[in-house]
């Protein structure tokens, strides 16, 4: 495999004109896939047919091991009768078996273009077991859900259930699980209801779906609390609830949304604050950076935004963040950079309290690379002239457009990269940082040679929140109970890490 010699890389506010040069990285893959069979025959689904009120339930899942920290079904509602349907009458079932008799879970939406505050979960004991169910996750709608038109759906209703004692759980035996469904499609493992009569699916055998039983006394599922996880740590968590780049909560809140000139990227190019921007999106506020060109230094505009102190070290780092393989507008194929790192300062050439943790998406490659690849690199230092890296790094050679929760956790023995639940790369203890650092987000272009026409373009980057807990290790599922429970509580903002 090639190592190619890569170009610039980031050059936070607090280091103004710093234009270190790239890395150097050798290929280590890491794409694996584990999947299982339910074990069980298939049924055949209720018809969908042409009544004037009916629903279907199209599923997919994000989390497609045997076992996993937590079951990730995600679901579309599709209205495929003839006239217009109130969500709040549909509720709709997933069907798992449980670990135990007496082990209990916990629900949590993680996005949803109706809004995880419209969208309910519920878990009940079936009243006659099967080798592959004996429980079921009900998931129903509140007003402000709104109602779909005919032959139109929910959208992305991202949800995600675990095991309240945080221990690995298995979901291969789950009568409605299925690993190799990666892409939305009709599931007829899944029953629906409308009103009180069953529209669409099978339950497990020997079940009838309509009659409603009463919660189980001992499986209660209460709202996710920023304190599910476990003990506090100090926390920053931001959903980015801001009207434009000078909102004065921005700086308020310890960002700085950079206007500075210098690296990474293309000579001559600026960074510009008015492009990053903020709107609703999916019941939440997203904050979006653009990155323009018409193949000059001159008219290219990079972005980027970046907390004003370096106070986070070990612990917990996430953020939720939308990739983009095509341009907003204009011709594809630049070598544009996604980024979300935390880093701080190289004091001097191999200076050995630098530090920086990438997750970096080039969705047209670059830096050697024909095509799309996502990078994750622990660095320990570099120096710039002549060019010497020392990182660890873990690449994957596919497309990553879409929205992806990103976790690196950091503690006194590893650096670990997560990729929507799932391990993505470990990097060793001599990578660790010595001093803090600041959060980034940022977008660039490497060089203009991957697209060197002339013709306007852009390329968009969303971010849905950060959250970073302090001297804390958090699952994938903490983090999004965590976050969670932040947003079923309200809380836009909240920053308890101290400086220094």
């Amino acid at each position: 495999m090639s190592t190619p010699s890569h170009s610039p890389s980031h050059a936070p506010t607090h280091a103004p004109g710093r234009t270190p040069a790239r890395k150097r990285r050798t290929a280590v893959v890491l794409a694996i896939a584990l999947t299982a069979g339910l074990g069980s025959a298939a049924l055949t689904a209720l018809p969908a047919n042409a009544a004037a009120d009916s629903v279907k339930v199209q599923y997919r899942t994000s989390a497609t091991g045997a076992t996993a920290d937590q079951v990730e079904p995600w679901f579309k509602v599709v209205n495929n009768g003839s006239s217009s349907v109130a969500l709040s009458q549909v509720t709709f079932r997933y069907y798992f078996k449980a670990d135990g008799p007496d082990t209990q879970y916990r629900y949590a939406c993680s996005w949803a273009v109706k809004g995880c505050a419209n969208i309910t979960g519920t878990f009940h004991t079936m009243a006659t077991p099967t080798a592959t169910a004996d429980r079921y996750l009900e998931i129903a709608f509140t007003g402000g859900a709104g109602s779909l038109a005919p032959g139109a759906d929910t959208g992305d209703m991202q949800l995600r259930f675990h095991r309240a004692d945080w221990q690995t759980l298995r979901q291969s035996d789950d009568y409605s699980f299925d690993g190799s469904r990666t892409a939305y499609a009709d599931w007829d493992k899944v029953t629906a209801k409308l009103g009180t009569g069953t529209v669409w699916g099978t339950a497990p055998g020997g079940n009838v779906p309509d009659p409603t039983p009463t919660p189980t006394p001992t499986d209660p599922t209460p709202t996710p609390t920023p304190t599910d996880p476990g003990p506090a740590g100090a926390t920053l968590f931001d959903d980015f609830t801001y009207t434009t780049s000078s909102d004065p909560a921005i700086g308020a809140h310890g960002w700085s949304v950079r206007s500075n000139a210098g690296g990474p990227g293309v000579p001559g190019a600026t960074w510009a604050p008015e492009n990053v921007t903020f709107a609703a999106e999916g019941g939440n506020t997203i904050m979006n950076l653009e990155t323009s060109t018409a193949g000059t230094g001159e008219s290219t505009k990079h972005t980027e935004i970046l907390t004003k102190t370096m106070k986070f070290k070990n612990g917990t780092y996430a953020a939720r963040v939308k990739f983009s393989d095509a341009p907003k507008y204009g011709p594809d194929g630049d070598h544009l950079v996604q980024t979300f790192f935390p880093i701080n300062d190289l004091k001097a050439p191999m200076a050995d309290d630098y530090a920086e943790y990438d997750f970096e998406y080039l969705p047209n490659g670059g830096w050697g690379e024909p095509s799309n690849i996502l990078y994750t690199t622990s660095w320990e230092t570099y120096q710039a002239d002549p060019w010497v890296a020392v990182n660890q790094h873990t690449e994957s050679r596919q497309s990553y457009a879409g929205w992806h929760d990103l976790v690196l956790t950091i503690d006194n023995n590893a650096i670990t990269y997560y990729v929507d639940g799932q391990l993505f790369g470990t990097h060793d203890a001599k990578y660790l940082p010595e001093r803090g650092m600041s959060i980034n987000f940022n977008q660039w272009l490497i060089d203009l040679n991957g697209q060197p026409g002339s013709t306007p373009r852009a390329y968009d980057q969303k971010v849905d929140y950060v959250l970073h807990v302090k001297d804390q290790v958090l699952t994938p599922a903490q983090v999004a109970a965590k976050v969670g429970g932040y947003r079923t509580a309200g809380t836009a903002f909240v920053d308890t890490v101290p400086n220094g």
